[in-house]
């Protein structure tokens, strides 16, 4: 069974009186443990298709199933309850809570968990060390690197087990020594058997990623690394 899976995936847009075609029938499959990379030109479906996935958004049409699960049509609630608990963000722009310590912020996912204060901080604790900031846990996101932000992004991803890792242009915001930095953490966690799922533009980020699914007009227009 795959971990994600996408049936004739469909989603339509009204801008005015006119519908806007932004995914017109997606069939994919991602297995645990893959890393794969979506790209495509502007107006490909790329965000759609993110939107979708992170159950930001719901399909016009067609099903997505997410650890073996139809999570195409829930309500808020539930996909609320999917987003803190099944899936992990990582943004380009790190959306970190500035008033919160690098802690804190790691710990944002676990309070929707019901975890205790004390396993909590010693799990957030545990993931900031992975990722190389033990020595930044009470600084403030202001206080920190662009390069620091995104690694705090990454662990706050990693706080609560995810099935899946969603990045969405993680080295966006990040000069190419820094961004190289952040692609080897990517990298390192793919080793470690997490499944990770990138959007990017760009074919230096996209190397990286074991399988490239390229779209164009809301179609896969290929599928290069896919496991057989």
């Amino acid at each position: 069974m795959a971990l994600l899976e996408l049936i004739n995936l469909h989603k339509t847009y009204m801008m005015g009186l006119n519908q806007v075609h932004a995914l017109r029938g997606l069939n994919i499959k991602v297995e645990e443990g893959e890393y794969v990379a979506i790209m495509g030109p502007s107006g490909s479906g790329k965000s759609t298709l993110l939107n979708i996935l992170g159950c930001l958004d719901r399909p016009t049409f067609g099903q997505y199933f997410l650890g073996g699960d139809d999570v195409s049509m829930l309500d808020d609630n539930h996909l609320s309850e999917i987003r803190s608990r099944r899936l992990g963000f990582i943004f380009q722009s790190y959306n970190l809570i500035q008033q919160l310590s690098v802690l804190e912020n790691i710990e944002v996912p676990l309070f929707y968990q019901g975890q205790t204060d004390r396993a909590s901080k010693e799990k957030a604790m545990h993931i900031a060390a992975m990722v190389g900031l033990a020595d930044r846990v009470k600084h403030k996101p202001s206080e920190l690197s662009g390069g620091q932000q995104q690694r705090v992004a990454i662990a706050r991803a990693l706080a609560n087990d995810p099935l899946i890792i969603l990045a969405d242009e993680p080295t966006g915001n990040l000069d190419s020594a820094t961004g190289q930095e952040i692609l080897q953490t990517l990298n390192e966690l793919h080793r470690q058997g997490k499944t990770l799922l990138m959007v990017t533009h760009d074919d230096d980020v996209a190397v990286h990623a074991k399988r490239v699914i390229r779209l164009h007009d809301g179609l896969v227009a290929s599928d290069r690394g896919a496991r057989q």
